[in-house]
């Protein structure tokens, strides 16, 4: 009997047609192991839920959670402590010759220890200011300290009206996500912008929000424009050359694309990471062919983002229109704003929106919202985290404090009101249309 057993034994290990599928079993098992595994961990890295709150302090590791705009209103009124992170914001702020100090205004403005900021000074700038701005950033001891503001040492000459603001933008995303892994929400200001609400106005209100709203004002590219922008094939100069140029113009024409549809809207925006991630990694080859086809597009600024997010399923309906400025328009409108002086300003501060533009350089109006919306009297806008002495004309914000806890002012009730409107079923039922 022993010996029968031993036989049998061998020759079923002898025979080797079974190493194939049983090495191919086991590797469909561990690769669905692994999978779920993954899923799981995937899940739980997400954070879907999102408590909302009157913001005192915040803990924890994510805060990527959905949010239902019943809850705005509730949660305005509680005081309760989340468990979650603060939200972040990643600005850019751009500008060109001669805009050194107001970029550097503008900065100290909106500045906040728990925000990334990127300047972007174009190649028109001569090279001693761009170098200026550099040392200014860097012997600025809060900034050392922080290590959140950076400036671009790669200069790119940028048109409004063609492509290179919008590969200037998403250079300075891509820049943004290499250095920061926790940011919430991409910013674009230039140096004509400024602030109406201090950034712990803002960071309290936009705790509150899901992390996945998009502000960026848009509407369907039709009637003239749609003649004017889509059909004419333009060349961008700057690409080329060293000084700006108007755009060459081809004399033919191209017929509007079938595949999409094309939409256009205000060029300033407010995007969550994940959009731009979406925009800069391309999992699919949609915002890869849109940035193509808006190479050769009249305004892309204005378009590009707009079409991107109104043609992806997944982002749709993430896009909020309205672009967070208060901004004052001739009649009828032309291609730039008006300036904004004194006699806007009651109406700025009314419109409840927390930036501006455009101001002219040094204007008197910005000394006045520094004074009354603002609360500025040092360098940067107050905040919790300034918890120095301001005895004898000191800087409160040379001492650092907690950057998690904010100090929410007038300007948080005003943005808070924006945002019910802005969330409303009514205004959103008109989301990429």
């Amino acid at each position: 009997m022993r010996k029968y057993v031993g036989s049998h034994s061998g020759r079923m290990f002898s025979d080797k047609k079974w190493i194939i599928p049983f090495f191919a079993s086991l590797l469909v098992s561990v690769s669905l192991l692994l999978t779920a595994i993954l899923g799981e961990f995937s899940s739980a890295g997400g954070g879907e839920e999102l408590p909302l709150v009157d913001v005192i302090s915040f803990k924890g590791d994510d805060s990527r959670g959905l949010f239902v705009e019943s809850d705005l209103e509730r949660s305005i009124n509680a005081s309760v402590v989340v468990k979650m992170k603060a939200p972040k914001f990643a600005y850019l702020i751009s500008g060109t010759k001669g805009d050194s100090h107001r970029m550097m205004r503008t900065l100290e403005a909106v500045y906040h220890p728990r925000n990334q900021y990127v300047l972007h000074l174009d190649l028109e700038a001569p090279p001693r200011e761009r170098l200026e701005l550099a040392n200014a950033v860097k012997a600025d001891p809060v900034f050392r300290e922080v290590e959140n503001v950076r400036v671009m040492s790669q200069s790119n000459l940028v048109t409004y009206k063609g492509p290179t603001m919008i590969a200037c933008t998403l250079q300075a995303i891509a820049i943004l996500l290499k250095e920061s892994s926790e940011w919430d929400w991409f910013i674009n200001l230039s140096a004509s912008d400024y602030p109406l609400v201090t950034q712990d106005d803002m960071l309290h209100v936009f705790s509150n929000l899901s992390r996945d709203l998009n502000f960026i004002e848009h509407t369907r590219l039709s009637g003239w424009k749609l003649n004017q922008r889509a059909r004419p094939i333009i060349i961008d100069p700057a690409f080329y050359l060293s000084k700006k140029s108007d755009l060459a113009v081809t004399s033919q024409k191209r017929t509007l694309p079938t595949a999409f549809k094309l939409f256009t809207g205000s060029a300033w925006v407010v995007l969550t990471r994940s959009f731009v991630e979406y925009c800069i990694w391309g999992w699919d080859n949609f915002p890869r062919t849109m940035l193509m086809y808006y190479t050769n597009f009249v305004s892309s600024p204005e378009g590009y983002f707009h079409t991107v997010i109104c043609n992806t399923q997944k982002f749709r309906h993430t896009a909020i229109s309205h672009d967070l400025h208060y901004i004052a328009w001739d009649s009828p409108p032309k291609q730039h704003p008006m300036s904004l002086t004194m006699k806007n300003f009651d109406k700025m501060a009314k419109s409840n929106a927390p930036f501006a533009r455009k101001f002219a350089r040094d204007d008197p109006v910005l000394d006045k919202i520094d004074k009354e919306l603002l609360g500025r009297t040092h360098r940067f806008s107050p905040g919790a985290w300034c918890i120095g002495s301001s005895d004898g004309g000191a800087d409160p914000c040379s001492l650092r404090g907690n950057d998690t806890v904010f100090r929410p002012g007038p300007g948080a009730d005003k943005l808070h009101e924006l945002l019910q409107v802005l969330l409303s079923d009514e205004f959103r039922s008109k989301q990429c249309l």
